[in-house]
């Protein structure tokens, strides 16, 4: 019987904006709330000094900000004379005039700092640039919408300050750095060692190609009206813990193992168990009510000995075992699989027979990319769960991950399946052209078989009859949250992927307390 899996609407989760949009949502906040444009500055400007004086609490340091012309550069000013009012004793201002263009806002805030005693110093068009002694520097020279690679004045000077090795503070987004669509490959941005960001993430911040320009970035909230920045409708939306504790359903008294579904776990060979026991215990974990591994029989003992919850449906050689489909909810496939013949013929034998959506991962995609004419066979509501080489592989070469998005976005439409993009930040795509962005994990997780625990989770979710939408969304989050736990508190390096499975009851217990 086919399980029927709902298309949830998850219209509380933050939308991540485009630099036109998020003008638009200023434009809106400042008209409704209403409020002054300098007001709004005033306070976007306030709630960057508040996070800046907890990360950086000396006020002896010295402080520069570099200033453009304008609104960044009006936030620039608002945010020195704020130090200077909390006694930061070693402020001063460099002001880039590389351009006759100068906002009203920015004439404002210039006017009130040079009511105070802050050091005000211009760098003029083709001018030297300045010696620079200050500890700390604040990047307020371009704020977001550039949609074009820095060049002339504003180029030099950022590749100044980068030689200077100084600790940079980007106010709103780095100097040079594309918010949103793709970012050239040989582009110059201000290396910021902390963003100062307001309202929200911007869309590239979560993508890898700001990796060499933000080390670390933190939202402010200021205030801009959010059920206007909801009815954009964006399909970019940033998880948060607040969207998983409403998503994930406790366990009630009076159930039993069947009502936690039955996942099948399609993994592994001789040379490759490990694979198909971390996934299967992460299945388990996660609270699917039985979990079976289809395993070599080679790998029995291995399985048993290793969590002998799991049951076992035993391979043979190259003979496909008989399968009673309709006893599973779902089918987990491809971990430590391989890609020779045999692989591929108990591929093709799962994806005939089973019309439930399935979980598709490694050795399975890499055969998927090999032979296009299984791409029919794959059931409705799917999920693929590559990381960026077998996304690729799939789909073809890309040169940026904005290109890789797009792709992701138009190929789940067309197969009306959902990709898992791994990454730092794990992309979740769907058939209807959302773009989920999980926001845990962390580099500890950076390990071979973790994206084999994922698999199981997601698998073990969709058991539970959550839809695959819950299941991609829930199983990333929990997934990075469980190595969160683990690395975080306790510095460690390295967080091994089977202590990341053991680890899931608590986590989960602790999100739906």
């Amino acid at each position: 019987m086919q399980t029927n899996y709902a298309i949830v609407t998850l219209t509380y989760m933050l939308p991540l904006l485009t630099s036109a949009q998020i003008r638009e949502a200023d434009a809106y906040t400042i008209a409704h709330e209403p409020i002054a444009s300098i007001d709004l500055m005033e306070r976007a400007s306030k709630a960057f000094v508040g996070w800046f004086i907890n990360h950086f609490p000396d006020k002896k340091q010295s402080v520069s900000v570099y200033c453009g012309t304008g609104n960044n550069g009006g936030d620039g000013l608002a945010i020195a004379r704020m130090l200077d009012e909390h006694q930061y004793k070693n402020v001063d201002v460099k002001i880039a005039r590389f351009s006759d263009k100068v906002t009203d806002d920015f004439n404002v805030n210039l006017k009130r700092i040079e009511q105070t005693g802050v050091k005000i110093s211009e760098i003029g068009k083709g001018e030297d640039l300045p010696i620079e002694d200050s500890e700390v520097i604040i990047d307020a020279l371009l704020g977001s919408g550039l949609n074009k690679p820095l060049e002339g004045d504003y180029k030099r000077l950022v590749n100044y300050i980068n030689s200077l090795n100084k600790t940079v503070v980007s106010v709103d987004v780095p100097t040079g750095l594309f918010t949103d669509g793709e970012i050239p490959p040989d582009v110059v941005v201000l290396k910021a060692d902390l963003v100062i960001t307001f309202q929200q993430p911007k869309i590239n911040f979560l993508l890898p190609e700001s990796g060499p320009y933000i080390k670390c970035w933190e939202a402010v909230n200021i205030g801009i009206d959010e059920k206007f920045t909801r009815a954009f409708n964006s399909p970019y939306l940033a998880v948060e813990e607040k969207d998983i504790r409403q998503m994930l359903k406790p366990r009630h008294r009076f159930s039993n193992k069947g009502t936690y579904g039955h996942a099948l776990i399609v993994a592994g060979r001789a040379e490759t168990m490990g694979a198909a026991l971390l996934c299967a215990s992460a299945c388990a974990y996660a609270g699917s009510g039985l979990t079976t591994a289809c395993v070599p029989q080679s790998g029995l003992t291995a399985l048993n000995s290793y969590m002998p919850e799991i049951m076992a449906i035993v391979r043979e050689g190259v003979e496909v075992p008989e399968i009673d489909w309709e006893k599973f909810n779902t089918i987990g496939i491809g971990p430590g699989l391989g890609k020779e013949a045999d692989p591929l013929t108990l591929l093709t034998v799962v994806l005939t027979n089973y019309k439930k959506p399935v979980v598709i991962d490694a050795d399975a995609l890499n055969l998927l990319s090999i032979n296009r004419e299984l791409w029919n066979k794959i059931p409705k509501n799917s999920i693929l769960t590559p990381h960026v080489k077998e996304f690729d592989r799939l789909f073809g070469e890309h040169k940026s991950w904005w290109q890789r998005v797009q792709t992701g976005i138009k190929k789940a439409n067309e197969h009306e399946l959902y990709i898992l993009l791994k990454n730092d930040y794990t992309l979740i795509i769907t058939p209807q052209g959302k773009v989920y962005f999980n926001t845990t994990s962390n580099p500890a997780m950076a390990s071979g078989g973790m994206g084999d625990v994922l698999t199981g989770i997601i698998a073990s979710l969709l058991a539970q009859k959550y839809s695959s939408e819950e299941a991609c969304i829930i199983g990333a989050y929990i997934h990075g949250k469980a190595g969160d736990e683990l690395s975080l508190p306790n510095r460690m390096n390295v967080v091994l992927p089977n202590q990341v499975a053991a680890r899931l009851p608590f986590t989960m217990a602790k999100l739906m307390a």
